[in-house]
């Protein structure tokens, strides 16, 4: 038999979503719903529902919202439905539900999903097993629910390695070997700004209080050199990036990574007077209820996929220039260099 998978073009990610439209299709309704169920576009769908922030009555047509409000609520409705119809054929947790992932909301979350969904469809292929990636809008929230042991997987800064470790037993499994973890502080281009101690009193703008890079190890840098400063925590890199380029602040503090991320429009009015010390990168971390065997899979997977052009292309958005295996030991500077005590509890 047939089947029509609801004849949506096809979508690669949210703004394709925002300005396609349906082609006609005969197959009645309530095969059309059970096919879009079975299908991809299911994540995508589930996504929207639980984060839609950047979809609004004011960023679509009349007629495009309309039709996405409908498709959204009856997709509601049968959300209930198991988990092996959306997922048939794959492996899942113990709960038989996809394994939960989740990714430091370093930016926005239509950007989070186009870097790391690819990723976790290619993780499927290798091991079937199944994955939901989970959107934390912001980081204090992403903090919270790892903390709370939510995430069956997470791409999680050093400190919160740590905070995982103590709080669930979260283990790292691989990270970037190619770089370390810097922070920055950056002015505008035309600002006469130097160094940061000429940053005394002022505003400085943070993603949020317990970002590693962008936040506590330049601020352990600040107290160093007995820097005063009024800190804004604005939620995301890129808002830090937006709101120096602008005039807005007149310091922020990220890390190289994600200001190379930036668009060049903004890169190109933007200058580094400040560069933290060094340490080891995020690692993609399991939390310890998923089995022995699911976790050497998914490990095996992604350095399978670091061998390959393809893999590497993959993994070089994260950045994950070079995948290596992660290990506690790693992140021994976060205690030597005493940077818990910056962190603030939220």
């Amino acid at each position: 038999m047939t089947i029509c998978r609801w004849n949506w073009p096809i979508i690669s990610n949210q703004e394709d979503l925002i300005h396609s439209s349906p082609r006609p299709c005969n197959t009645r309704p309530s095969t059309l719903i059970f096919n879009l169920i079975i299908s991809r576009h299911f994540r995508l769908f589930t996504i929207l529902w639980r984060d839609f922030a950047f979809v609004t009555p004011t960023t679509l047509p009349r007629p495009h919202w309309k039709r996405l409000t409908t498709v959204i609520s009856v997709i509601s409705t049968l959300i209930g439905a198991p988990s092996s119809i959306a997922y048939a054929g794959h492996h899942t947790g113990q709960s038989g539900k996809p394994y939960s992932f989740a990714a430091i909301p370093q930016f926005e979350q239509r950007r989070l999903f186009r870097i790391w969904r690819p990723i976790l469809d290619e993780l499927e292929r290798q091991t079937g097993l199944s994955f939901e990636f989970i959107g934390t809008a912001k980081i204090p929230a992403f903090e919270q629910s790892f903390m709370d042991g939510k995430f069956d997987f997470a791409y999680m800064n050093p400190l919160h390695v740590i905070k995982a470790r103590q709080s669930q037993g979260y283990i790292p499994l691989v990270r970037d070997g190619s770089r370390q973890l810097k922070g920055i502080v950056v002015v505008r281009r035309d600002s006469p700004i130097q160094s940061i101690e000429e940053l005394q009193g002022a505003r400085i703008d943070f993603p949020s209080p317990n970002a590693l890079g962008a936040s506590i190890l330049p601020r352990a840098d600040f107290a160093r050199r007995k820097v005063s400063f009024v800190p804004r925590y604005v939620q995301t890199h890129s808002s830090v990036y937006l709101h120096v380029a602008r005039g807005i602040s007149l310091a922020g503090c990220g890390v190289l990574s994600t200001l190379q991320a930036q668009k060049a429009s903004i890169r190109s009015q933007l200058r580094i007077i400040h560069t933290t010390r060094g340490l080891t990168p995020h690692p993609f971390s399991v939390h310890p209820r998923v089995p022995e065997a699911h976790r050497r899979k998914v490990k095996q997977a992604l350095q399978k996929m670091a061998s390959t052009p393809q893999g590497q292309r993959l993994l070089d958005a994260i950045p994950m220039k070079e995948l290596v295996e992660a290990k506690l030991s790693d992140y021994h500077a976060i205690k030597d260099w005493k940077l818990e005590s910056y962190y603030i509890k939220q």
